[in-house]
């Protein structure tokens, strides 16, 4: 496959503050795996939110 120009996904830029041993586990795990740190987070965050509203859903069934 060739070239694919992607759509710019809209992004809002973010200041947070990690402490610095989370941010050396985070840059240990993705060493080699091509992802940035910004990606991993986003990831991350996207990952969690899943899960929250999967045990939202688990909970409202009870």
């Amino acid at each position: 496959m060739g070239f694919v120009i992607k759509p710019k996904k809209q992004t809002v830029m973010k200041n947070i503050r990690i402490p610095a041993k989370t941010v050396e586990r985070i840059e240990k795990a993705i060493e080699g795996k091509g992802v940035s740190f910004s990606g991993f987070v986003i990831q991350a965050c996207e990952f969690c939110l899943q899960e929250l509203n999967s045990n939202d859903d688990d909970t409202e069934e009870e």
